[in-house]
């Protein structure tokens, strides 16, 4: 994995762990994901044109991945909703690299031992910055698990479909329909008044900050393999720790330090083998 892209990944990792912060503290978490979501399309709009190159080989990548986020998105919510971001949010960040491996690996991709072992290392670092002993919330967690396969799905679309076109633009074509639908869903039902509490600083910075992330990590997919680029992503899990002790005043267990060490060392191998 080079520099570039792996820094690229890390910048992602980070603006990822603000944004689902900023998301999971908002009143009304599914309407202000909606509400974040088309800001972040009319902010990167101009930026889409300026930049735009498509082509017509991206559409059925395009499909898929918009398919994968919608489900990604209505997940997250539902799961932000019933249980804490501290349960969700490490086990879906965790297991996605390992499933994006499988994937990777049942599609033919070469993978390296080393980044075997890192892929692995994540995964098991994000269960430990969980902890091992947390009590109940099934229901949580299964959410949780799904959430990981939607992300596994969409990283490894979105790496052939990055293939047929810039950045911003497919990342635009493949969250524009998201928001649509979201505000759709909101208008049939007459609940646009929903949207409309949400619309502020805080949802406007979690958009942008989505868009910025999401770019960052189509990126690093044009210059790296799929699963090591979902594996360096993961140190999100070390941003959201930190914000969760600063921020949110969350007791960081001795577990959840060790759990981030193993993280770093995931890390290192993925990146440095």
């Amino acid at each position: 994995m080079s520099a570039t892209a792996f820094a690229l990944a890390v910048a992602a990792a980070a603006l990822h762990a603000v944004w689902n912060v900023l998301l999971a503290g908002a009143r009304d978490v599914r309407a202000a994901t909606v509400v974040a979501l088309a800001i972040g399309v009319v902010v990167f709009a101009p930026l889409t044109l300026a930049t735009w190159e498509v082509e017509a080989a991206a559409a059925p990548w395009l499909a898929a991945s918009a398919g994968f986020e919608t489900l990604y998105f209505f997940l997250l919510t539902a799961a932000y909703r019933r249980s804490d971001l501290s349960l969700v949010y490490p086990i879906a960040r965790g297991a996605a690299p390992v499933l994006v491996l499988l994937g990777a690996t049942a599609a033919g991709t070469a993978i390296g031992a080393g980044q075997a072992v890192g892929v692995v290392l994540v995964g098991v670092g994000v269960v430990l910055v969980r902890g091992l002993g947390a009590p109940g919330d099934i229901r949580g967690v299964l959410l949780a698990l799904v959430i990981a396969a939607t992300i596994a799905g969409y990283t490894l679309v979105d790496k052939r479909g990055i293939e047929h076109a810039a950045a911003l633009p497919y990342l635009e074509l493949a969250l524009l329909p998201v928001a649509v639908v979201g505000v759709l869903a909101y208008a049939v039902t007459g609940r646009l008044g929903a949207l409309r509490a949400e619309v502020g600083v805080r949802t406007a910075a979690a958009g942008t900050l989505t868009f910025a992330a999401y770019a960052l990590a189509l990126l690093a997919l044009r210059q790296a393999p799929a699963p090591a680029v979902a594996a360096v992503r993961e140190t999100s899990i070390l941003f959201a720790v930190a914000l969760g002790a600063i921020v949110l005043r969350e007791r960081v267990t001795a577990a959840r330090v060790a759990g981030a060490a193993v993280i770093v060392a995931g890390v290192a191998f993925v990146a440095l083998l």
